[in-house]
């Protein structure tokens, strides 16, 4: 598992301490940070100390949103043939990598969605007044009746493996905060574009690259659901640009990025 941060440590030990507990424990944790500063260093050496999976820490220097950059080089230091991409503000379910396991499958990507969180409970949450993976079926709905959450369905149900897959591109859901990959077919699209820099889209243009490389998408709803903490949006100037890159490579069935983790 690949965890994208950047100076938000008591969102990422949330994240991190629900990935402790999960039911599936055979997975690996890299932690990629684009450029923290001292204090998200030390909540991951703490977090070591107890860490119940492997547990390392990829750092770069702060140069903006580098989001790309910091999936490519914990995509580098991760270990395992499937990657699974999360954030360091989306917590995920204690059967979050159990769900995804049991989604793989060769030749296709796994999108997941997040459950959005009010800032009141994030507030509450981050408090340690609230842990939302341990929270049963009417908690979750109190959250849900009191205007904390976007939707519960998602979190209470379980949607067998039928019916996922599509060989249709779709930009719906796309997002890199969970997803579930085949390593080789990060090696074949040559990983993030890196090239791509301030908020916006570079998971689409993997997704995109991906599915131009024969990968089919399959969705991971009702199974691999994350809360997503609130924050204040980040800065989307670069956010057209980006989109008019990626609409391109789809129109030109690009596979191959500007920029990618391994230097051609």
């Amino acid at each position: 598992m690949v965890i994208t941060t950047y100076n938000r440590p008591d969102a990422l030990a949330a994240v991190v301490e629900a990935c402790f507990v999960q039911s599936d424990k055979n997975f690996e944790i890299i932690i990629a940070d684009d450029g923290s500063t001292a204090n998200t260093r030390h909540c991951v050496d703490a977090l070591k100390q107890r860490a119940p999976v492997p547990l390392r820490h990829v750092w770069q220097p702060d140069l903006g949103f580098r989001a790309a950059l910091a999936r490519n080089r914990g995509t580098l230091a991760a270990r395992g043939e499937y990657i699974v991409f999360l954030d360091g503000d989306c917590i995920p379910q204690r059967d979050f990598i159990a769900q995804h396991r049991k989604l793989a499958r060769s030749g296709h990507m796994v999108s997941g969605s997040r459950v959005l969180l009010s800032p009141a409970l994030t507030g509450r949450v981050l408090a340690g007044q609230v842990n939302l993976p341990s929270a049963g079926a009417w908690q979750q709905c109190r959250h849900r009746i009191n205007g904390d959450v976007n939707k519960v369905l998602q979190v209470l149900l379980r949607w067998p493996d039928i019916g996922r897959a599509t060989r249709r591109f779709s930009w719906r859901r796309i997002k890199s905060c969970n997803l579930g990959v085949w390593r080789s077919d990060l090696d074949a699209v040559n990983g993030f574009d890196q090239s791509f820099e301030g908020w916006g889209h570079e998971d689409a243009d993997l997704a995109v690259r991906l599915f131009n490389a024969g990968v089919m998408r399959k969705d991971g709803a009702f199974a691999t659901e994350v809360f997503h903490l609130w924050h204040h949006e980040a800065g989307r100037g670069q956010a057209a640009a980006n989109r008019k890159v990626v609409l391109e490579r789809a129109a030109n069935k690009t596979i191959l990025p500007s920029q990618g983790m391994r230097a051609s």
